[in-house]
């Protein structure tokens, strides 16, 4: 690290593994970063640190991979520390003065003496480094009140004060946790590889993590990224219908046309399109890890609806109702759209488990006058009927009503047709694909939405 060469090919290792994240890097933001380098030197690491994320990154959502990335090719050390590691008790103490003081410099001592201390297990000299472990073992949580007590102590507050002084010290204790996190992943990449490790073990940005899988600060991510995502999309729409827009070859009339010319097609006569908004119909099954994914989707065809001449939206768990006037209202607060369509929507009758054959059915007979030939159908699930009748009739009637049907389904390919998944017997009937993430369904809403 201490060589230019050393530390150009730790730069286009860290350029090569975010760019395996799906961050978009050029060559230009390489020469910047090698140049930043250059600049700001290798002394102070946090500063290096905002330097090249100025230069690689195009925003701030692609922080949360960067900087564990950049952990790992830009390590605080290397090795395991020098000194032997203190004791719990010794070591918690020392913790709760770092965090009174907000000693940045001796937190990251103290983690990579966690690490050392309780971090290991397996042989010796195997790559077991746990940074679960060690927090559970030293449970830096639980040093709250004495920090905050020694905060008072010091500096005195009260009331609303105090609040906020509790907010201050658990984001302290939330950074002393990522320290060991790093740390553990750093001993891990020194043995297995730093490449290896930045592929697996770091967590990817929201719109590559699986529907089914997110948790709550990651679909709340989403439903932030929603509105820049429907633009995008929407402006891709807009090119794709100026491109229809100028028709498609007569070949009759072509072939007619080229009668002057000794039969040579000089001229191609094209077949104008007449400028129709298509009508858009969202199924959603919003039950379980599923509902997520719906919701997600849900906000996004909210946020693309002058896109078409029309939008109906309806949820389903084992009974369906339509949602279209919820979805309208929830733009302003699409963190509370599942929670207005559960109160406010009928969606389950004598059993809370999803029946898609039951929801289906009742939409084909409740709603039949909402899917006609200009009408393009999305369901939204992943087809697991919970061993019930999966009515296949019912979504063949609606196959033959619309003009398109696809179907999305956010479960991994693989797992169609295991357990009570009917996916394969749906998918003789309308397109279904594959869409666990929000930047899969973002390129199938441009390739299938129609124009």
């Amino acid at each position: 690290m201490t060589t230019p060469a050393g530390v150009a090919e730790r730069l286009t290792s860290l350029v090569g593994a975010l760019r395996a994240h799906g961050i978009r890097i050029g060559t230009s933001e390489t020469v910047d970063a090698a140049r930043a380098i250059e600049a700001l030197g290798l002394t102070d690491r946090e500063r290096l640190r905002e330097g090249l994320a100025a230069t690689l990154l195009h925003g701030p959502g692609g922080r949360q991979v960067f900087d564990p990335v950049f952990d790992l090719y830009f390590p605080r050390g290397v090795g395991a520390p020098e000194q032997k590691s203190a004791g719990r008790a010794e070591l918690r103490d020392r913790l709760a003065e770092a965090l009174t003081a907000n000693d940045q410099a001796l937190m990251g001592r103290l983690a990579v003496e966690a690490v050392d201390g309780f971090g290991g297990y397996g042989s010796p000299g195997s790559d077991g480094w746990s940074s679960y472990q060690a927090l559970e073992r030293l449970r830096p949580q639980t040093l709250l009140a004495r920090v905050r007590d020694n905060v008072r102590a010091r500096g005195g507050s009260s009331g609303f004060a105090d609040r906020l002084l509790e907010d201050e010290i658990r984001q302290r204790i939330e950074a002393f946790r990522a320290l060991v996190a790093a740390e553990a992943r750093r001993r891990v990449a020194e043995r297995r590889g730093r490449d290896e490790i930045a592929r697996r073990a770091v967590t990817p940005t929201a719109d590559r993590v699986d529907f089914l899988y997110a948790g709550k600060a990651q679909l709340a991510e989403l439903r932030r990224a929603v509105q820049p995502l429907a633009r995008k999309l929407a402006t891709r729409l807009a090119a794709r219908r100026r491109r229809a827009a100028r028709g498609t070859i007569d070949l009759r009339r072509t072939l007619r046309g080229s009668l002057s010319t000794g039969g040579v097609p000089m001229k191609p006569v094209l077949r104008r399109r007449r400028p129709v908004r298509p009508e858009l119909v969202l199924l959603c099954d919003v039950s379980g890890s599923v509902s997520g994914f719906s919701d997600f989707t849900m906000l996004l065809v909210q946020a693309l609806h002058d896109q078409f001449s029309k939008v109906r939206v309806f949820a389903f768990v084992n009974r369906i109702d339509e949602v279209t006037g919820l979805l309208e209202h929830g733009t302003a607060d699409p963190e509370g759209l599942g929670a207005r369509i559960e109160a406010e929507a009928r969606l389950t009758g004598y059993h809370g488990s999803s029946d898609y054959g039951m929801a289906l059915g009742e939409f084909a007979e409740r709603y039949g006058d909402a899917v006609g030939p200009r009408t393009t159908v999305f369901v939204l699930g992943d087809a697991r009927t919970n061993m019930s009748d999966p009515n296949l009739p019912a979504v063949r009637q609606i196959a033959e009503q619309a003009r398109r049907v696809y179907w999305l389904n956010p479960e991994q390919h693989s797992l169609w047709g295991t357990g009570d998944s009917v996916a394969p017997a749906y998918a003789e009937l309308v397109e279904m694909h594959e869409c666990r993430t929000a930047r899969q369904l973002g390129a199938l809403v441009t390739r299938l939405l129609p124009v």
